[in-house]
């Protein structure tokens, strides 16, 4: 029976089937719905997880679907491995989603001294991409500002070893070539965790109030440059056909003496042939020589008269100039 003085008596008694909802309940249920929302997580896929356990580097995950240790007992930051990021000196650009992107002062990063003692206004592009996330992450306390501390000092160093002419026109590439090679070096000293892949100089100018004056002074170089050229062109043509007209001269020379010698060699030989004869009968190799040398002479003579001493009277010659073409008839 009910006792109607005992407190307990007025406490209504719960439906049958049903539960009493109870506040420990209600906790487990958002523990449990909290476990599970917490339990799991995404890499992008261009990037790389790097997994924490109370704030404690444990391993690296590749991109997709993971799970973790819930209510916060592991953490988890995705780096980008996979992009190539860039740091701006001296202008930048809108937009950007690397939040190291561009300088505070861009002013102050692109005014340089040269080794020359001039000013200049140098702009570059530094391209890294993020090799080791856990060394990104803990081995230096603010990565991108150190890297562009890196990049700002190495680029200074260098241009101060080099005179205005030479960052403007010819010592572009070599700039960008020493300054990539000493920024990889401090890089890896530091254990950035990241491949610096260029280095880019963008724009390299005067500073302002002396611009037009190195304008002035550039044109006239430009314009000294198409006057040599000009005159190389020229000496490129007269030079080489002078030098063929000389190689033909020479040429001909050559030929006339080899020419001469041979026509002297000739004669020789025939002399020395005839003189043999000579010394085996004189009387008859003279006597041919002279009917021979008559032979050629005489057809050229029109009319001759032969005188003789021994003659009373003047004897015609017979014109044998009109007669030898009848006999070969």
């Amino acid at each position: 029976m009910e006792n109607s003085n005992s407190p307990w008596g007025r406490i209504a008694r719960p439906l049958p089937g049903s539960l009493p909802a109870s506040p420990a309940r209600i906790v487990l249920i958002v523990l449990a719905l909290m476990g599970l929302w917490t339990a799991y997580y995404t890499i992008p896929a261009e990037s790389e997880g790097v997994v924490l356990r109370f704030g404690k580097y444990i391993h690296k995950v590749p991109p997709g679907l993971h799970f973790k240790l819930p209510y916060g007992i592991d953490g988890v930051i995705a780096v980008p491995t996979q992009r190539q990021l860039k740091l701006e000196f001296g202008f930048f650009s809108p937009g950007a989603t690397n939040p190291d992107q561009a300088g505070l002062e861009p002013g102050k990063e692109r005014s340089m001294v040269t080794g020359d003692l001039n000013a200049a206004l140098v702009e570059w592009i530094v391209q890294y991409r993020i090799t080791e996330p856990q060394d990104y992450l803990f081995a230096v306390r603010d990565p991108g500002q150190t890297l562009r501390d890196i990049s700002e000092s190495v680029m200074r160093a260098v241009v101060g070893d080099r005179t205005v002419d030479e960052i403007i026109t010819i010592g572009r590439q070599e700039i960008e070539d020493t300054s990539l090679q000493r920024m990889r070096a401090l890089a890896e000293l530091y254990h950035l965790g990241v491949f610096i892949s260029q280095v880019q100089l963008k724009n390299v100018n005067p500073p302002e109030p002396v611009q037009p004056s190195f304008n002035e002074v550039n044109r006239a170089q430009q314009d000294r440059e198409n006057a040599i050229n000009l005159a190389n062109g020229d000496y490129n043509k007269a030079v080489p056909r002078a030098r063929g007209e000389a190689d033909q001269q020479i040429r001909a020379a050559e030929g006339y003496r080899f020419k001469r010698i041979n026509e002297a060699e000739g004669d020789v030989a025939a002399f020395s042939a005839v003189l043999e004869q000579y010394v085996k009968a004189p009387e008859v190799t003279r006597m041919r020589l002279y009917l021979e040398t008559m032979g050629e002479v005489l057809p050229q003579a029109k009319q001759s008269i032969v005188v003789d001493d021994t003659v009373q009277q003047i004897l015609p010659m017979l014109p044998l100039s009109t007669a030898m073409p009848e006999e070969k008839r």
